[in-house]
């Protein structure tokens, strides 16, 4: 076999044995969102309108038991969805797990992300979470996948960033020291890494980080697997994941937890150095809040193929003609008080409340704004916070 073929040989072992997520079966839909799975809301977020259609083609891109492709489906009541993986062993969980909680418009199949081009067709929408960093050739994975996406439409990508899994990186490798030639048979790398755990002192980093991130996870053979004896593994930080990036030929859209990326929560006291950042560019800002805040474990983005319309709603007539409708993912509402769709609570004012109360999907804005003590700019501000979609006129 070749060197990329045994690398993906032993991911498939990886999985065959301990198949991930481990996430538990129900008989029922999942509980709660992730808004990067709703395509209404992914979109509104990428391009500050909502899409045009909602029968779309989905392809889930390793998509292991199929946590995440269940949510694609129940998220997503018209579009048709497909689930791809190198583990045959994960891929029956992923069907298993579908069949029971109803998710039937799935089909799955037995492929790499380097072989998608068997699939027919394009697809508007491409998931592909803690994947790309575990093949032998991201590059090539990610411009396999972008030869797959729609004009028009979007890939939400999730890899490793090197910075915040540095203590991981060590006990990676010294797992491996301690195995030797068993090196690859991942039930006796568990056994080995919990040894080490149980026997370094309380004050040791690798403990105490584990414990401080990770432990209500890792109690799991299979998350403890994925994560410190996995066979294949390439962490990222700004510079280098933008050359994987720019080699997929697609528009970066934006990091999908744009809050982290937000120079002032770190240096907002001291606002001479958040001016004088703004003559960077916005990698080297991007590389600047990294290398301030070196927790980060991981990168997660929006990519996009032109052409994408965007809306940014300055024009005044053109907001007040658009049709305003609440973001899918919200919970709690109607209340005043309630969950965005990133699961942070929201105040809302009382004409603020009363606005988001009368979208009924037909009025305008101009319509409910006859009926409600609420500006243009506060319809902005609804927008702004991802709590409305609009259509354009």
């Amino acid at each position: 076999m070749s060197d990329s073929q045994t690398v993906s040989a032993a991911v498939a072992k990886l999985y065959n044995t301990y198949p991930f997520p481990p996430e538990a079966l129900l008989d029922e839909p999942p509980p709660g969102y992730n808004w990067r799975w709703n395509w209404l809301a992914a979109h509104n977020f990428c391009t500050g309108q909502k899409p045009q259609k909602q029968d779309i083609r989905i392809l889930d891109a390793g998509c292991g038991t199929g946590v995440g492709t269940e949510y694609l489906v129940h998220l997503n009541p018209q579009a048709s969805v497909v689930g791809i993986d190198l583990s045959t062993g994960a891929l029956a969980v992923a069907k298993e797990r579908c069949q029971r909680s109803g998710a039937n418009r799935v089909e799955f199949h037995h492929l790499s992300l380097f072989d998608v081009e068997q699939l027919p067709g394009e697809f508007d929408l491409i998931n592909c979470v803690g994947v790309l960093h575990h093949t032998p050739d991201p590059i090539r994975g990610i411009q396999a996948l972008a030869k797959k996406l729609a004009p028009g439409g979007l890939m939400h990508i999730f890899v490793y960033g090197e910075l915040g899994r540095w203590e991981i990186q060590l006990m990676q490798k010294a797992i491996a020291l301690i195995q030797g030639d068993k090196k690859g048979d991942y039930r006796d790398g568990v056994q080995v890494g919990r040894q080490i755990f149980a026997s370094l002192p309380e004050n040791n980093r690798i403990v105490k980080y584990d414990k401080q991130r990770w432990s209500l996870e890792n109690h799991k053979d299979e998350y403890f697997a994925d994560m410190y004896v996995h066979p294949q593994e390439i962490d990222y930080n700004i510079e280098t994941l933008f050359k994987l990036i720019d080699a997929s030929g697609l528009e970066f859209i934006g990091f999908s937890n744009p809050s982290f990326w937000d120079l002032e929560r770190l240096l907002g006291k001291a606002p001479e150095l958040v001016e004088r950042a703004k003559d960077l560019s916005d990698r080297q800002l991007y590389r600047l809040i990294e290398l301030l805040d070196p927790e980060v474990t991981h990168y997660e983005f929006f990519l996009g193929r032109p052409p994408l319309i965007k809306a940014d709603w300055t024009d005044d007539n053109a907001l007040l003609a658009a049709i305003p409708e609440l973001n899918p993912c919200i919970e709690g509402f109607p209340s005043q008080c309630f969950f965005n769709y990133d699961y942070q609570i929201v105040n809302l004012s009382v004409a603020e409340f009363e606005f988001m109360q009368k979208c009924d999907n037909n009025s305008t804005v101009a319509d409910i704004l006859a009926g409600v003590e609420l500006g243009l700019d506060g319809v902005r501000r609804l927008l702004q916070q991802q709590l409305i979609l609009l259509t354009p006129a």
